[in-house]
């Protein structure tokens, strides 16, 4: 707390250092003005200098274009670091570090006003494609990115863009990182982890070339979980006998395949860990399962770093 408050002091002290100069005659020393001359003039944000520095970003945070970038504190830096067992900045591969700040960069000047919750692309890319990393944004009692960071310090201007500094470096995020950051998936996510038997979590969080990364995951809103239980005639999740749980879980996830919604087709047999099922197209997006059922495709392209998401209205079952 006292390192936070210690960056917003100096923050402050900028940003009216700034201002008195930009009043100053033509003599005065000109002030920073993009984002990456803002950080680098702000003690509290070295380490993410260090890393941009290292990645060769500073000049893309130099150049033109509007960016905005949620900053890391050092304190958020040196947490990072021990928790992935870095001693420092420089033990972090290049292509790894690149990615990590990249996925803290999202296009336009988007100020603190004009966020809202829901995905947002990151610069950050899948694998060697150009598919940009999706960002969930809650603004449910502030603003907090991909379930784990914080905004503390928002709308720092600058000449290419804004700044906002948060609490924590936000991580390369996999498919189980979205099922846990967006409420929607609040049922999804239970059923997930109801049993101890049950290994979809850490499946599901296996690194993008490894076997059976990488997936692609259909995944029911909690609407979706309490219309099954009345479909069912069941009171609760904890009535769904486990191994028709389990069953309808593996229903929702291919692996080996990041199945973007620009490749499916009509009468498409999609080959997920449970069975098949089959997407159509005309008339927007829908899976059939074994039994005739109809589930919606109703938001598409989350993308992760070890595959997709994509929500669906109605929870897809084995063949009864």
């Amino acid at each position: 707390m006292k390192n936070l408050l210690n960056l917003k002091l100096s923050l402050v002290l900028f940003l009216a250092v700034t201002s008195l100069s930009s009043c100053n005659n033509d003599d005065a020393v000109p002030a920073p003005e993009t984002i990456a001359e803002i950080a680098a003039a702000t003690p509290g944000l070295s380490n993410l200098v260090a890393a941009l520095d290292r990645a060769g970003l500073v000049e893309t945070l130099n150049g033109p274009g509007q960016f905005t970038v949620f900053a890391p504190t050092n304190d958020a830096f040196q947490a990072f670091l021990t928790a992935n067992g870095f001693t420092s900045l420089n033990d972090v591969p290049v292509n790894v570090l690149t990615q990590v700040l990249l996925n803290h960069v999202v296009l336009g000047d988007n100020v603190s006003t004009s966020l809202s919750t829901g995905y947002v692309n990151t610069l950050a890319t899948y694998g060697d494609t150009e598919l940009n990393l999706s960002m969930f944004i809650n603004t449910a009692g502030g603003v907090k990115l991909n379930g784990v960071s914080n905004v503390e310090f928002a709308d720092i201007d600058a000449t290419n863009g804004v700044i906002h500094i948060v609490d924590a470096v936000i991580g390369l995020p996999t498919v189980v990182t979205f099922a846990l950051a967006d409420p929607t998936f609040e049922i999804l996510v239970s059923a997930l982890t109801r049993e101890t038997s049950f290994t979809f979590v850490n499946t599901l969080s296996t690194a993008n070339g490894t076997n059976p990364a990488p997936f692609t995951v259909f995944a029911p809103t909690n609407t979706a979980f309490v219309n099954l239980l009345g479909e069912l005639s069941l009171t609760s999740l904890a009535d769904v006998p486990t191994d028709t749980l389990a069953a309808a879980l593996t229903m929702h996830v291919v692996a080996g395949a990041n199945v973007q919604s620009s490749a499916l087709t009509n009468n498409m047999p999609i080959p997920t860990l449970g069975g098949n099922i089959t997407a159509n197209v005309t008339g927007g997006a829908t899976l059939t399962d074994a039994n005739a059922r109809v589930s919606n495709i109703i938001f598409t392209d989350v993308q992760a770093v070890n595959g997709v998401v994509h929500v669906i209205d109605k929870v897809i079952l084995p063949p009864l």
